[in-house]
């Protein structure tokens, strides 16, 4: 009895996957068919915040099925801006027990709002797969700054603060670097000073010694003198 119970679990909750995936994707996600097979594609997560984990969302199905054996014969490069990152797909689902059949998904932290691009390569099956996916107002959700909903302060992200720091740089290196022609001014004034202040005690000593010879040779003079 308790094998039966078990098996009508798993084929209800088999049931009602393939339902929800028949009644759809996410709306924020692109759907194409390619080839033979039909991509739903975008973040796992939506709203996608800066800094906050997620993942790059990927239904597949054939013929309104969903795919559960695709293996490891496709990969996916994520694209901002020029940079780029190459991420392994996984299930996120077990067939029977919990998830989404046909839901595959791969892991990663988008630390830049804006758009993001996700570039699929591989084959499913003997098909071949080259597509990519962009995100924006038709496709599916840009990544967005988490400000806007942080209550009831909004911090900003580690991002945010790395461009800042990024942006404040140079003002820092032109503050050390007027910093320090000023100090090598004031030292140069200063050893001009000392040297002038030499000069004059040497001029001192001299014009003293010349005084004192003189005083020498009067009292020498006078004692020649006949009384």
């Amino acid at each position: 009895m308790e094998k039966v119970m078990m098996r009508v679990v798993a084929l209800s909750a088999s049931v009602v996957a393939m339902l929800a995936f028949a009644a759809g994707p996410a709306s924020a996600h692109e759907e194409r068919d390619v080839g033979k097979y039909t991509f739903a594609v975008g973040f796992g997560q939506e709203p996608a915040y800066a800094g906050q984990p997620n993942s790059v969302q990927m239904f597949l199905s054939q013929n309104g099925k969903p795919v559960n054996d695709l293996g490891d014969t496709l990969s996916v490069t994520v694209g901002f801006g020029d940079q780029t990152v190459d991420l392994s797909i996984v299930p996120a689902f077990e067939i029977g027990e919990s998830g989404t059949p046909g839901d595959y998904r791969a892991w990663f932290i988008p630390t830049r709002a804006g758009h993001y691009t996700f570039h699929f390569t591989g084959s499913i099956g003997s098909q071949k797969v080259d597509e990519t996916f962009t995100s924006g107002p038709k496709t599916f959700d840009d990544v967005v700054s988490p400000t806007d909903a942080e209550f009831p302060v909004a911090d900003p992200t580690n991002g945010e603060l790395a461009d800042r720091i990024t942006r404040e740089i140079p003002r820092l290196d032109t503050a050390i670097a007027d910093v320090k022609s000023s100090a090598q001014t004031s030292a140069a004034s200063a050893s001009d000073d000392a040297k002038s202040a030499k000069t004059l005690a040497l001029i001192g000593i001299v014009v003293g010694g010349l005084g004192l010879i003189a005083g020498i040779s009067a009292v020498a003079m006078a004692r020649r003198r006949p009384a």
